[in-house]
């Protein structure tokens, strides 16, 4: 996308007649319910132009069924909506995308078995004598993708050949190709390295520059801190306050997302304990130039954190743990006794117990057209079965009780998994390892996406998993949810641990010094 098209777009408003006190984006009264629930209330709100905008709130609060309502692909029961001072309504997205308003939502709209270029052009592909413009695709496609600084994202691959990240970046080129007035980003750096999320920081600074309205959904307080003009909080369906960024403190925020007092995020930590017997010991483990010489060993009912900057090995070296990656070398013993592993299969079986709770729950965790009773014992269809049938007394009891003690809030145990909030879709795919009585966890940032009053609900869970007697390994790629989580924290830099962290040594600026690979004095 050209620059002159940005500022072409950014100038619509002033070329049609709009006053410059005129919000671009104005919503007086809307309402949306689903059944007896009430997504939005009676809600008002307005965003102009040159400003970031951030929507904050619990997941459930309401913040997707807004942006439902502005990008068309909800339409509201009671209220209107107005552009530039002009009342309209959207059918459909399309109607949305016409009026100049793109959005990135958390669930990612790219099509895996279809290249970059064909997802970025797949709504207005360059055509030439009716057919499609394989050569102008990719032109127009690497001049959005050099726009936000992936120059080197090969236009011509699969979607489902590139990581989480890029492919997140690539929905951000495809809805900046639509020339946007209005630019909503749903957690747009959720699944993002550092690396990425700061490239989108700079894009949303441009854009804002050049006169858009973004709408910015983030659980990260530190982004809306250093983002955000204006702050918009939801509760339940209702605006609760709009105020100018940098008026609230954070407390003061979360106070007003959760509608109570946060007195303690993390679970209180147990004394260290010197002779705890080790539930899972790793020797050497390698893998092609991803892993090298990986040694490591988790307690029984302590959690060891994996810190480093992205992409040093954290995934990898977990998913090699769970059984995914073929050809590892090195050694691994669970409570003392060498194991093979050889598949995922194999790792969460009787014998060994293990469980992964992957990043992308969405795809990689969960089925989402299935209920969530269903998703809850996929992995343990053992437990109630009997041969061929299920048991649906047993499975029933078995799903209860694990929805109640992880709190999970749903209609019914029969309700599509695909309809519940990201922080109870979270505890669900918790639900399922639970099923299988693991007694080591594997956890891959599994708080991405969710909002702080989730984040709490599971950090308890998981120190009374490890209270419990489990060993945890807890990737996480927030420096304070590693400091507040874990009792050890191992480095990863290029493939290999270079520090293990403990007590008073786990700082943030211990981890990033050790992150760098830099000798410091304050490292242990």
């Amino acid at each position: 996308m050209s620059s002159d098209a940005l500022h072409a777009r950014a100038s619509a408003g002033s070329r049609e007649g709009v006053d410059a006190s005129t919000p671009l984006l104005a919503l007086s009264g809307v309402s949306k319910r689903f059944g007896g629930v009430l997504a939005l209330d009676a809600v008002d709100f307005a965003a102009s132009t040159h400003s970031i905008h951030a929507i904050l709130g619990e997941n459930g609060a309401g913040k997707s069924t807004l942006i439902k309502v502005i990008g068309g692909a909800i339409r509201p029961d009671t209220g209107h909506l107005a552009l530039g001072g002009q009342e309209t309504a959207f059918q459909t997205p399309r109607d949305a995308i016409r009026h100049g308003i793109a959005c990135v939502f958390q669930e990612l709209s790219l099509i895996p078995d279809l290249s970059v270029a064909d997802n970025i052009c797949i709504t207005d592909a360059p055509r030439r004598l009716g057919l499609i413009d394989v050569r102008a695709q990719i032109r127009r496609t690497e001049a959005l993708l050099a726009s936000i600084g992936c120059e080197d994202i090969n236009p011509r691959l699969h979607v489902k050949d590139l990581p989480l990240s890029r492919r997140q970046l690539i929905e951000i080129a495809k809805a900046l190709g639509r020339d946007p007035r209005i630019l909503v980003l749903d957690e747009a750096t959720s699944a993002l390295t550092a690396a990425d999320a700061q490239r989108v920081y700079k894009i949303v600074r441009d854009l804002r520059r050049r006169g858009l309205s973004i709408l910015y959904i983030s659980h990260r307080m530190h982004e809306i801190e250093d983002l955000a003009d204006t702050c918009t909080v939801f509760r339940s369906g209702c605006r609760i306050a709009s105020f100018r960024s940098g008026e609230h403190g954070h407390d003061a925020i979360v106070q007003m997302m959760i509608g109570r007092e946060i007195t303690q995020v993390y679970p209180a930590k147990p004394a260290p304990v010197a002779d705890r017997p080790t539930v899972l010991a790793v020797d050497k483990l390698s893998w092609t130039d991803r892993l090298s010489d990986i040694t490591l060993s988790v307690g029984r009912g302590e959690i060891v954190g994996l810190g480093g900057l992205d992409g040093q090995g954290q995934r990898e070296l977990l998913l090699g743990l769970f059984g995914v990656l073929r050809e590892m070398t090195g050694g691994v013993t669970l409570d003392g006794r060498p194991i093979a592993i050889n598949g995922p299969a194999a790792a969460c079986a009787a014998g060994l117990q293990m469980a992964l709770v992957p990043e992308d729950r969405k795809t990689e965790g969960l089925v989402m057209a299935m209920s969530v009773r269903e998703n809850m014992t996929l992995a343990a269809l053992g437990r109630v079965s009997r041969g061929l049938l299920i048991n649906h007394a047993t499975e029933t009891k078995l799903v209860s009780e694990a929805a109640q003690a992880l709190r999970i809030k749903t209609e019914t145990l029969d309700s599509p998994v695909g309809s519940l909030s990201g922080g109870n879709q979270q505890k669900v795919v918790l639900a399922k390892w639970l099923m299988t009585e693991p007694r080591v966890i594997l956890l891959m940032d599994p708080t991405r996406g969710i909002d702080v009053g989730a984040k709490e609900e599971l950090y308890r869970i998981v120190r009374r998993l490890a209270d419990a007697g489990a060993g945890i390994l807890f990737y996480s790629t927030d420096y304070d949810e590693l400091i507040g989580m874990s009792d050890r924290i191992a480095i990863l830099y290029q493939g290999r641990v270079v520090r293990v962290l403990t007590g008073e040594a786990m700082t943030e600026a211990n981890i990033v010094a050790a992150s760098l690979s830099l000798q410091t004095d304050a490292v242990h």
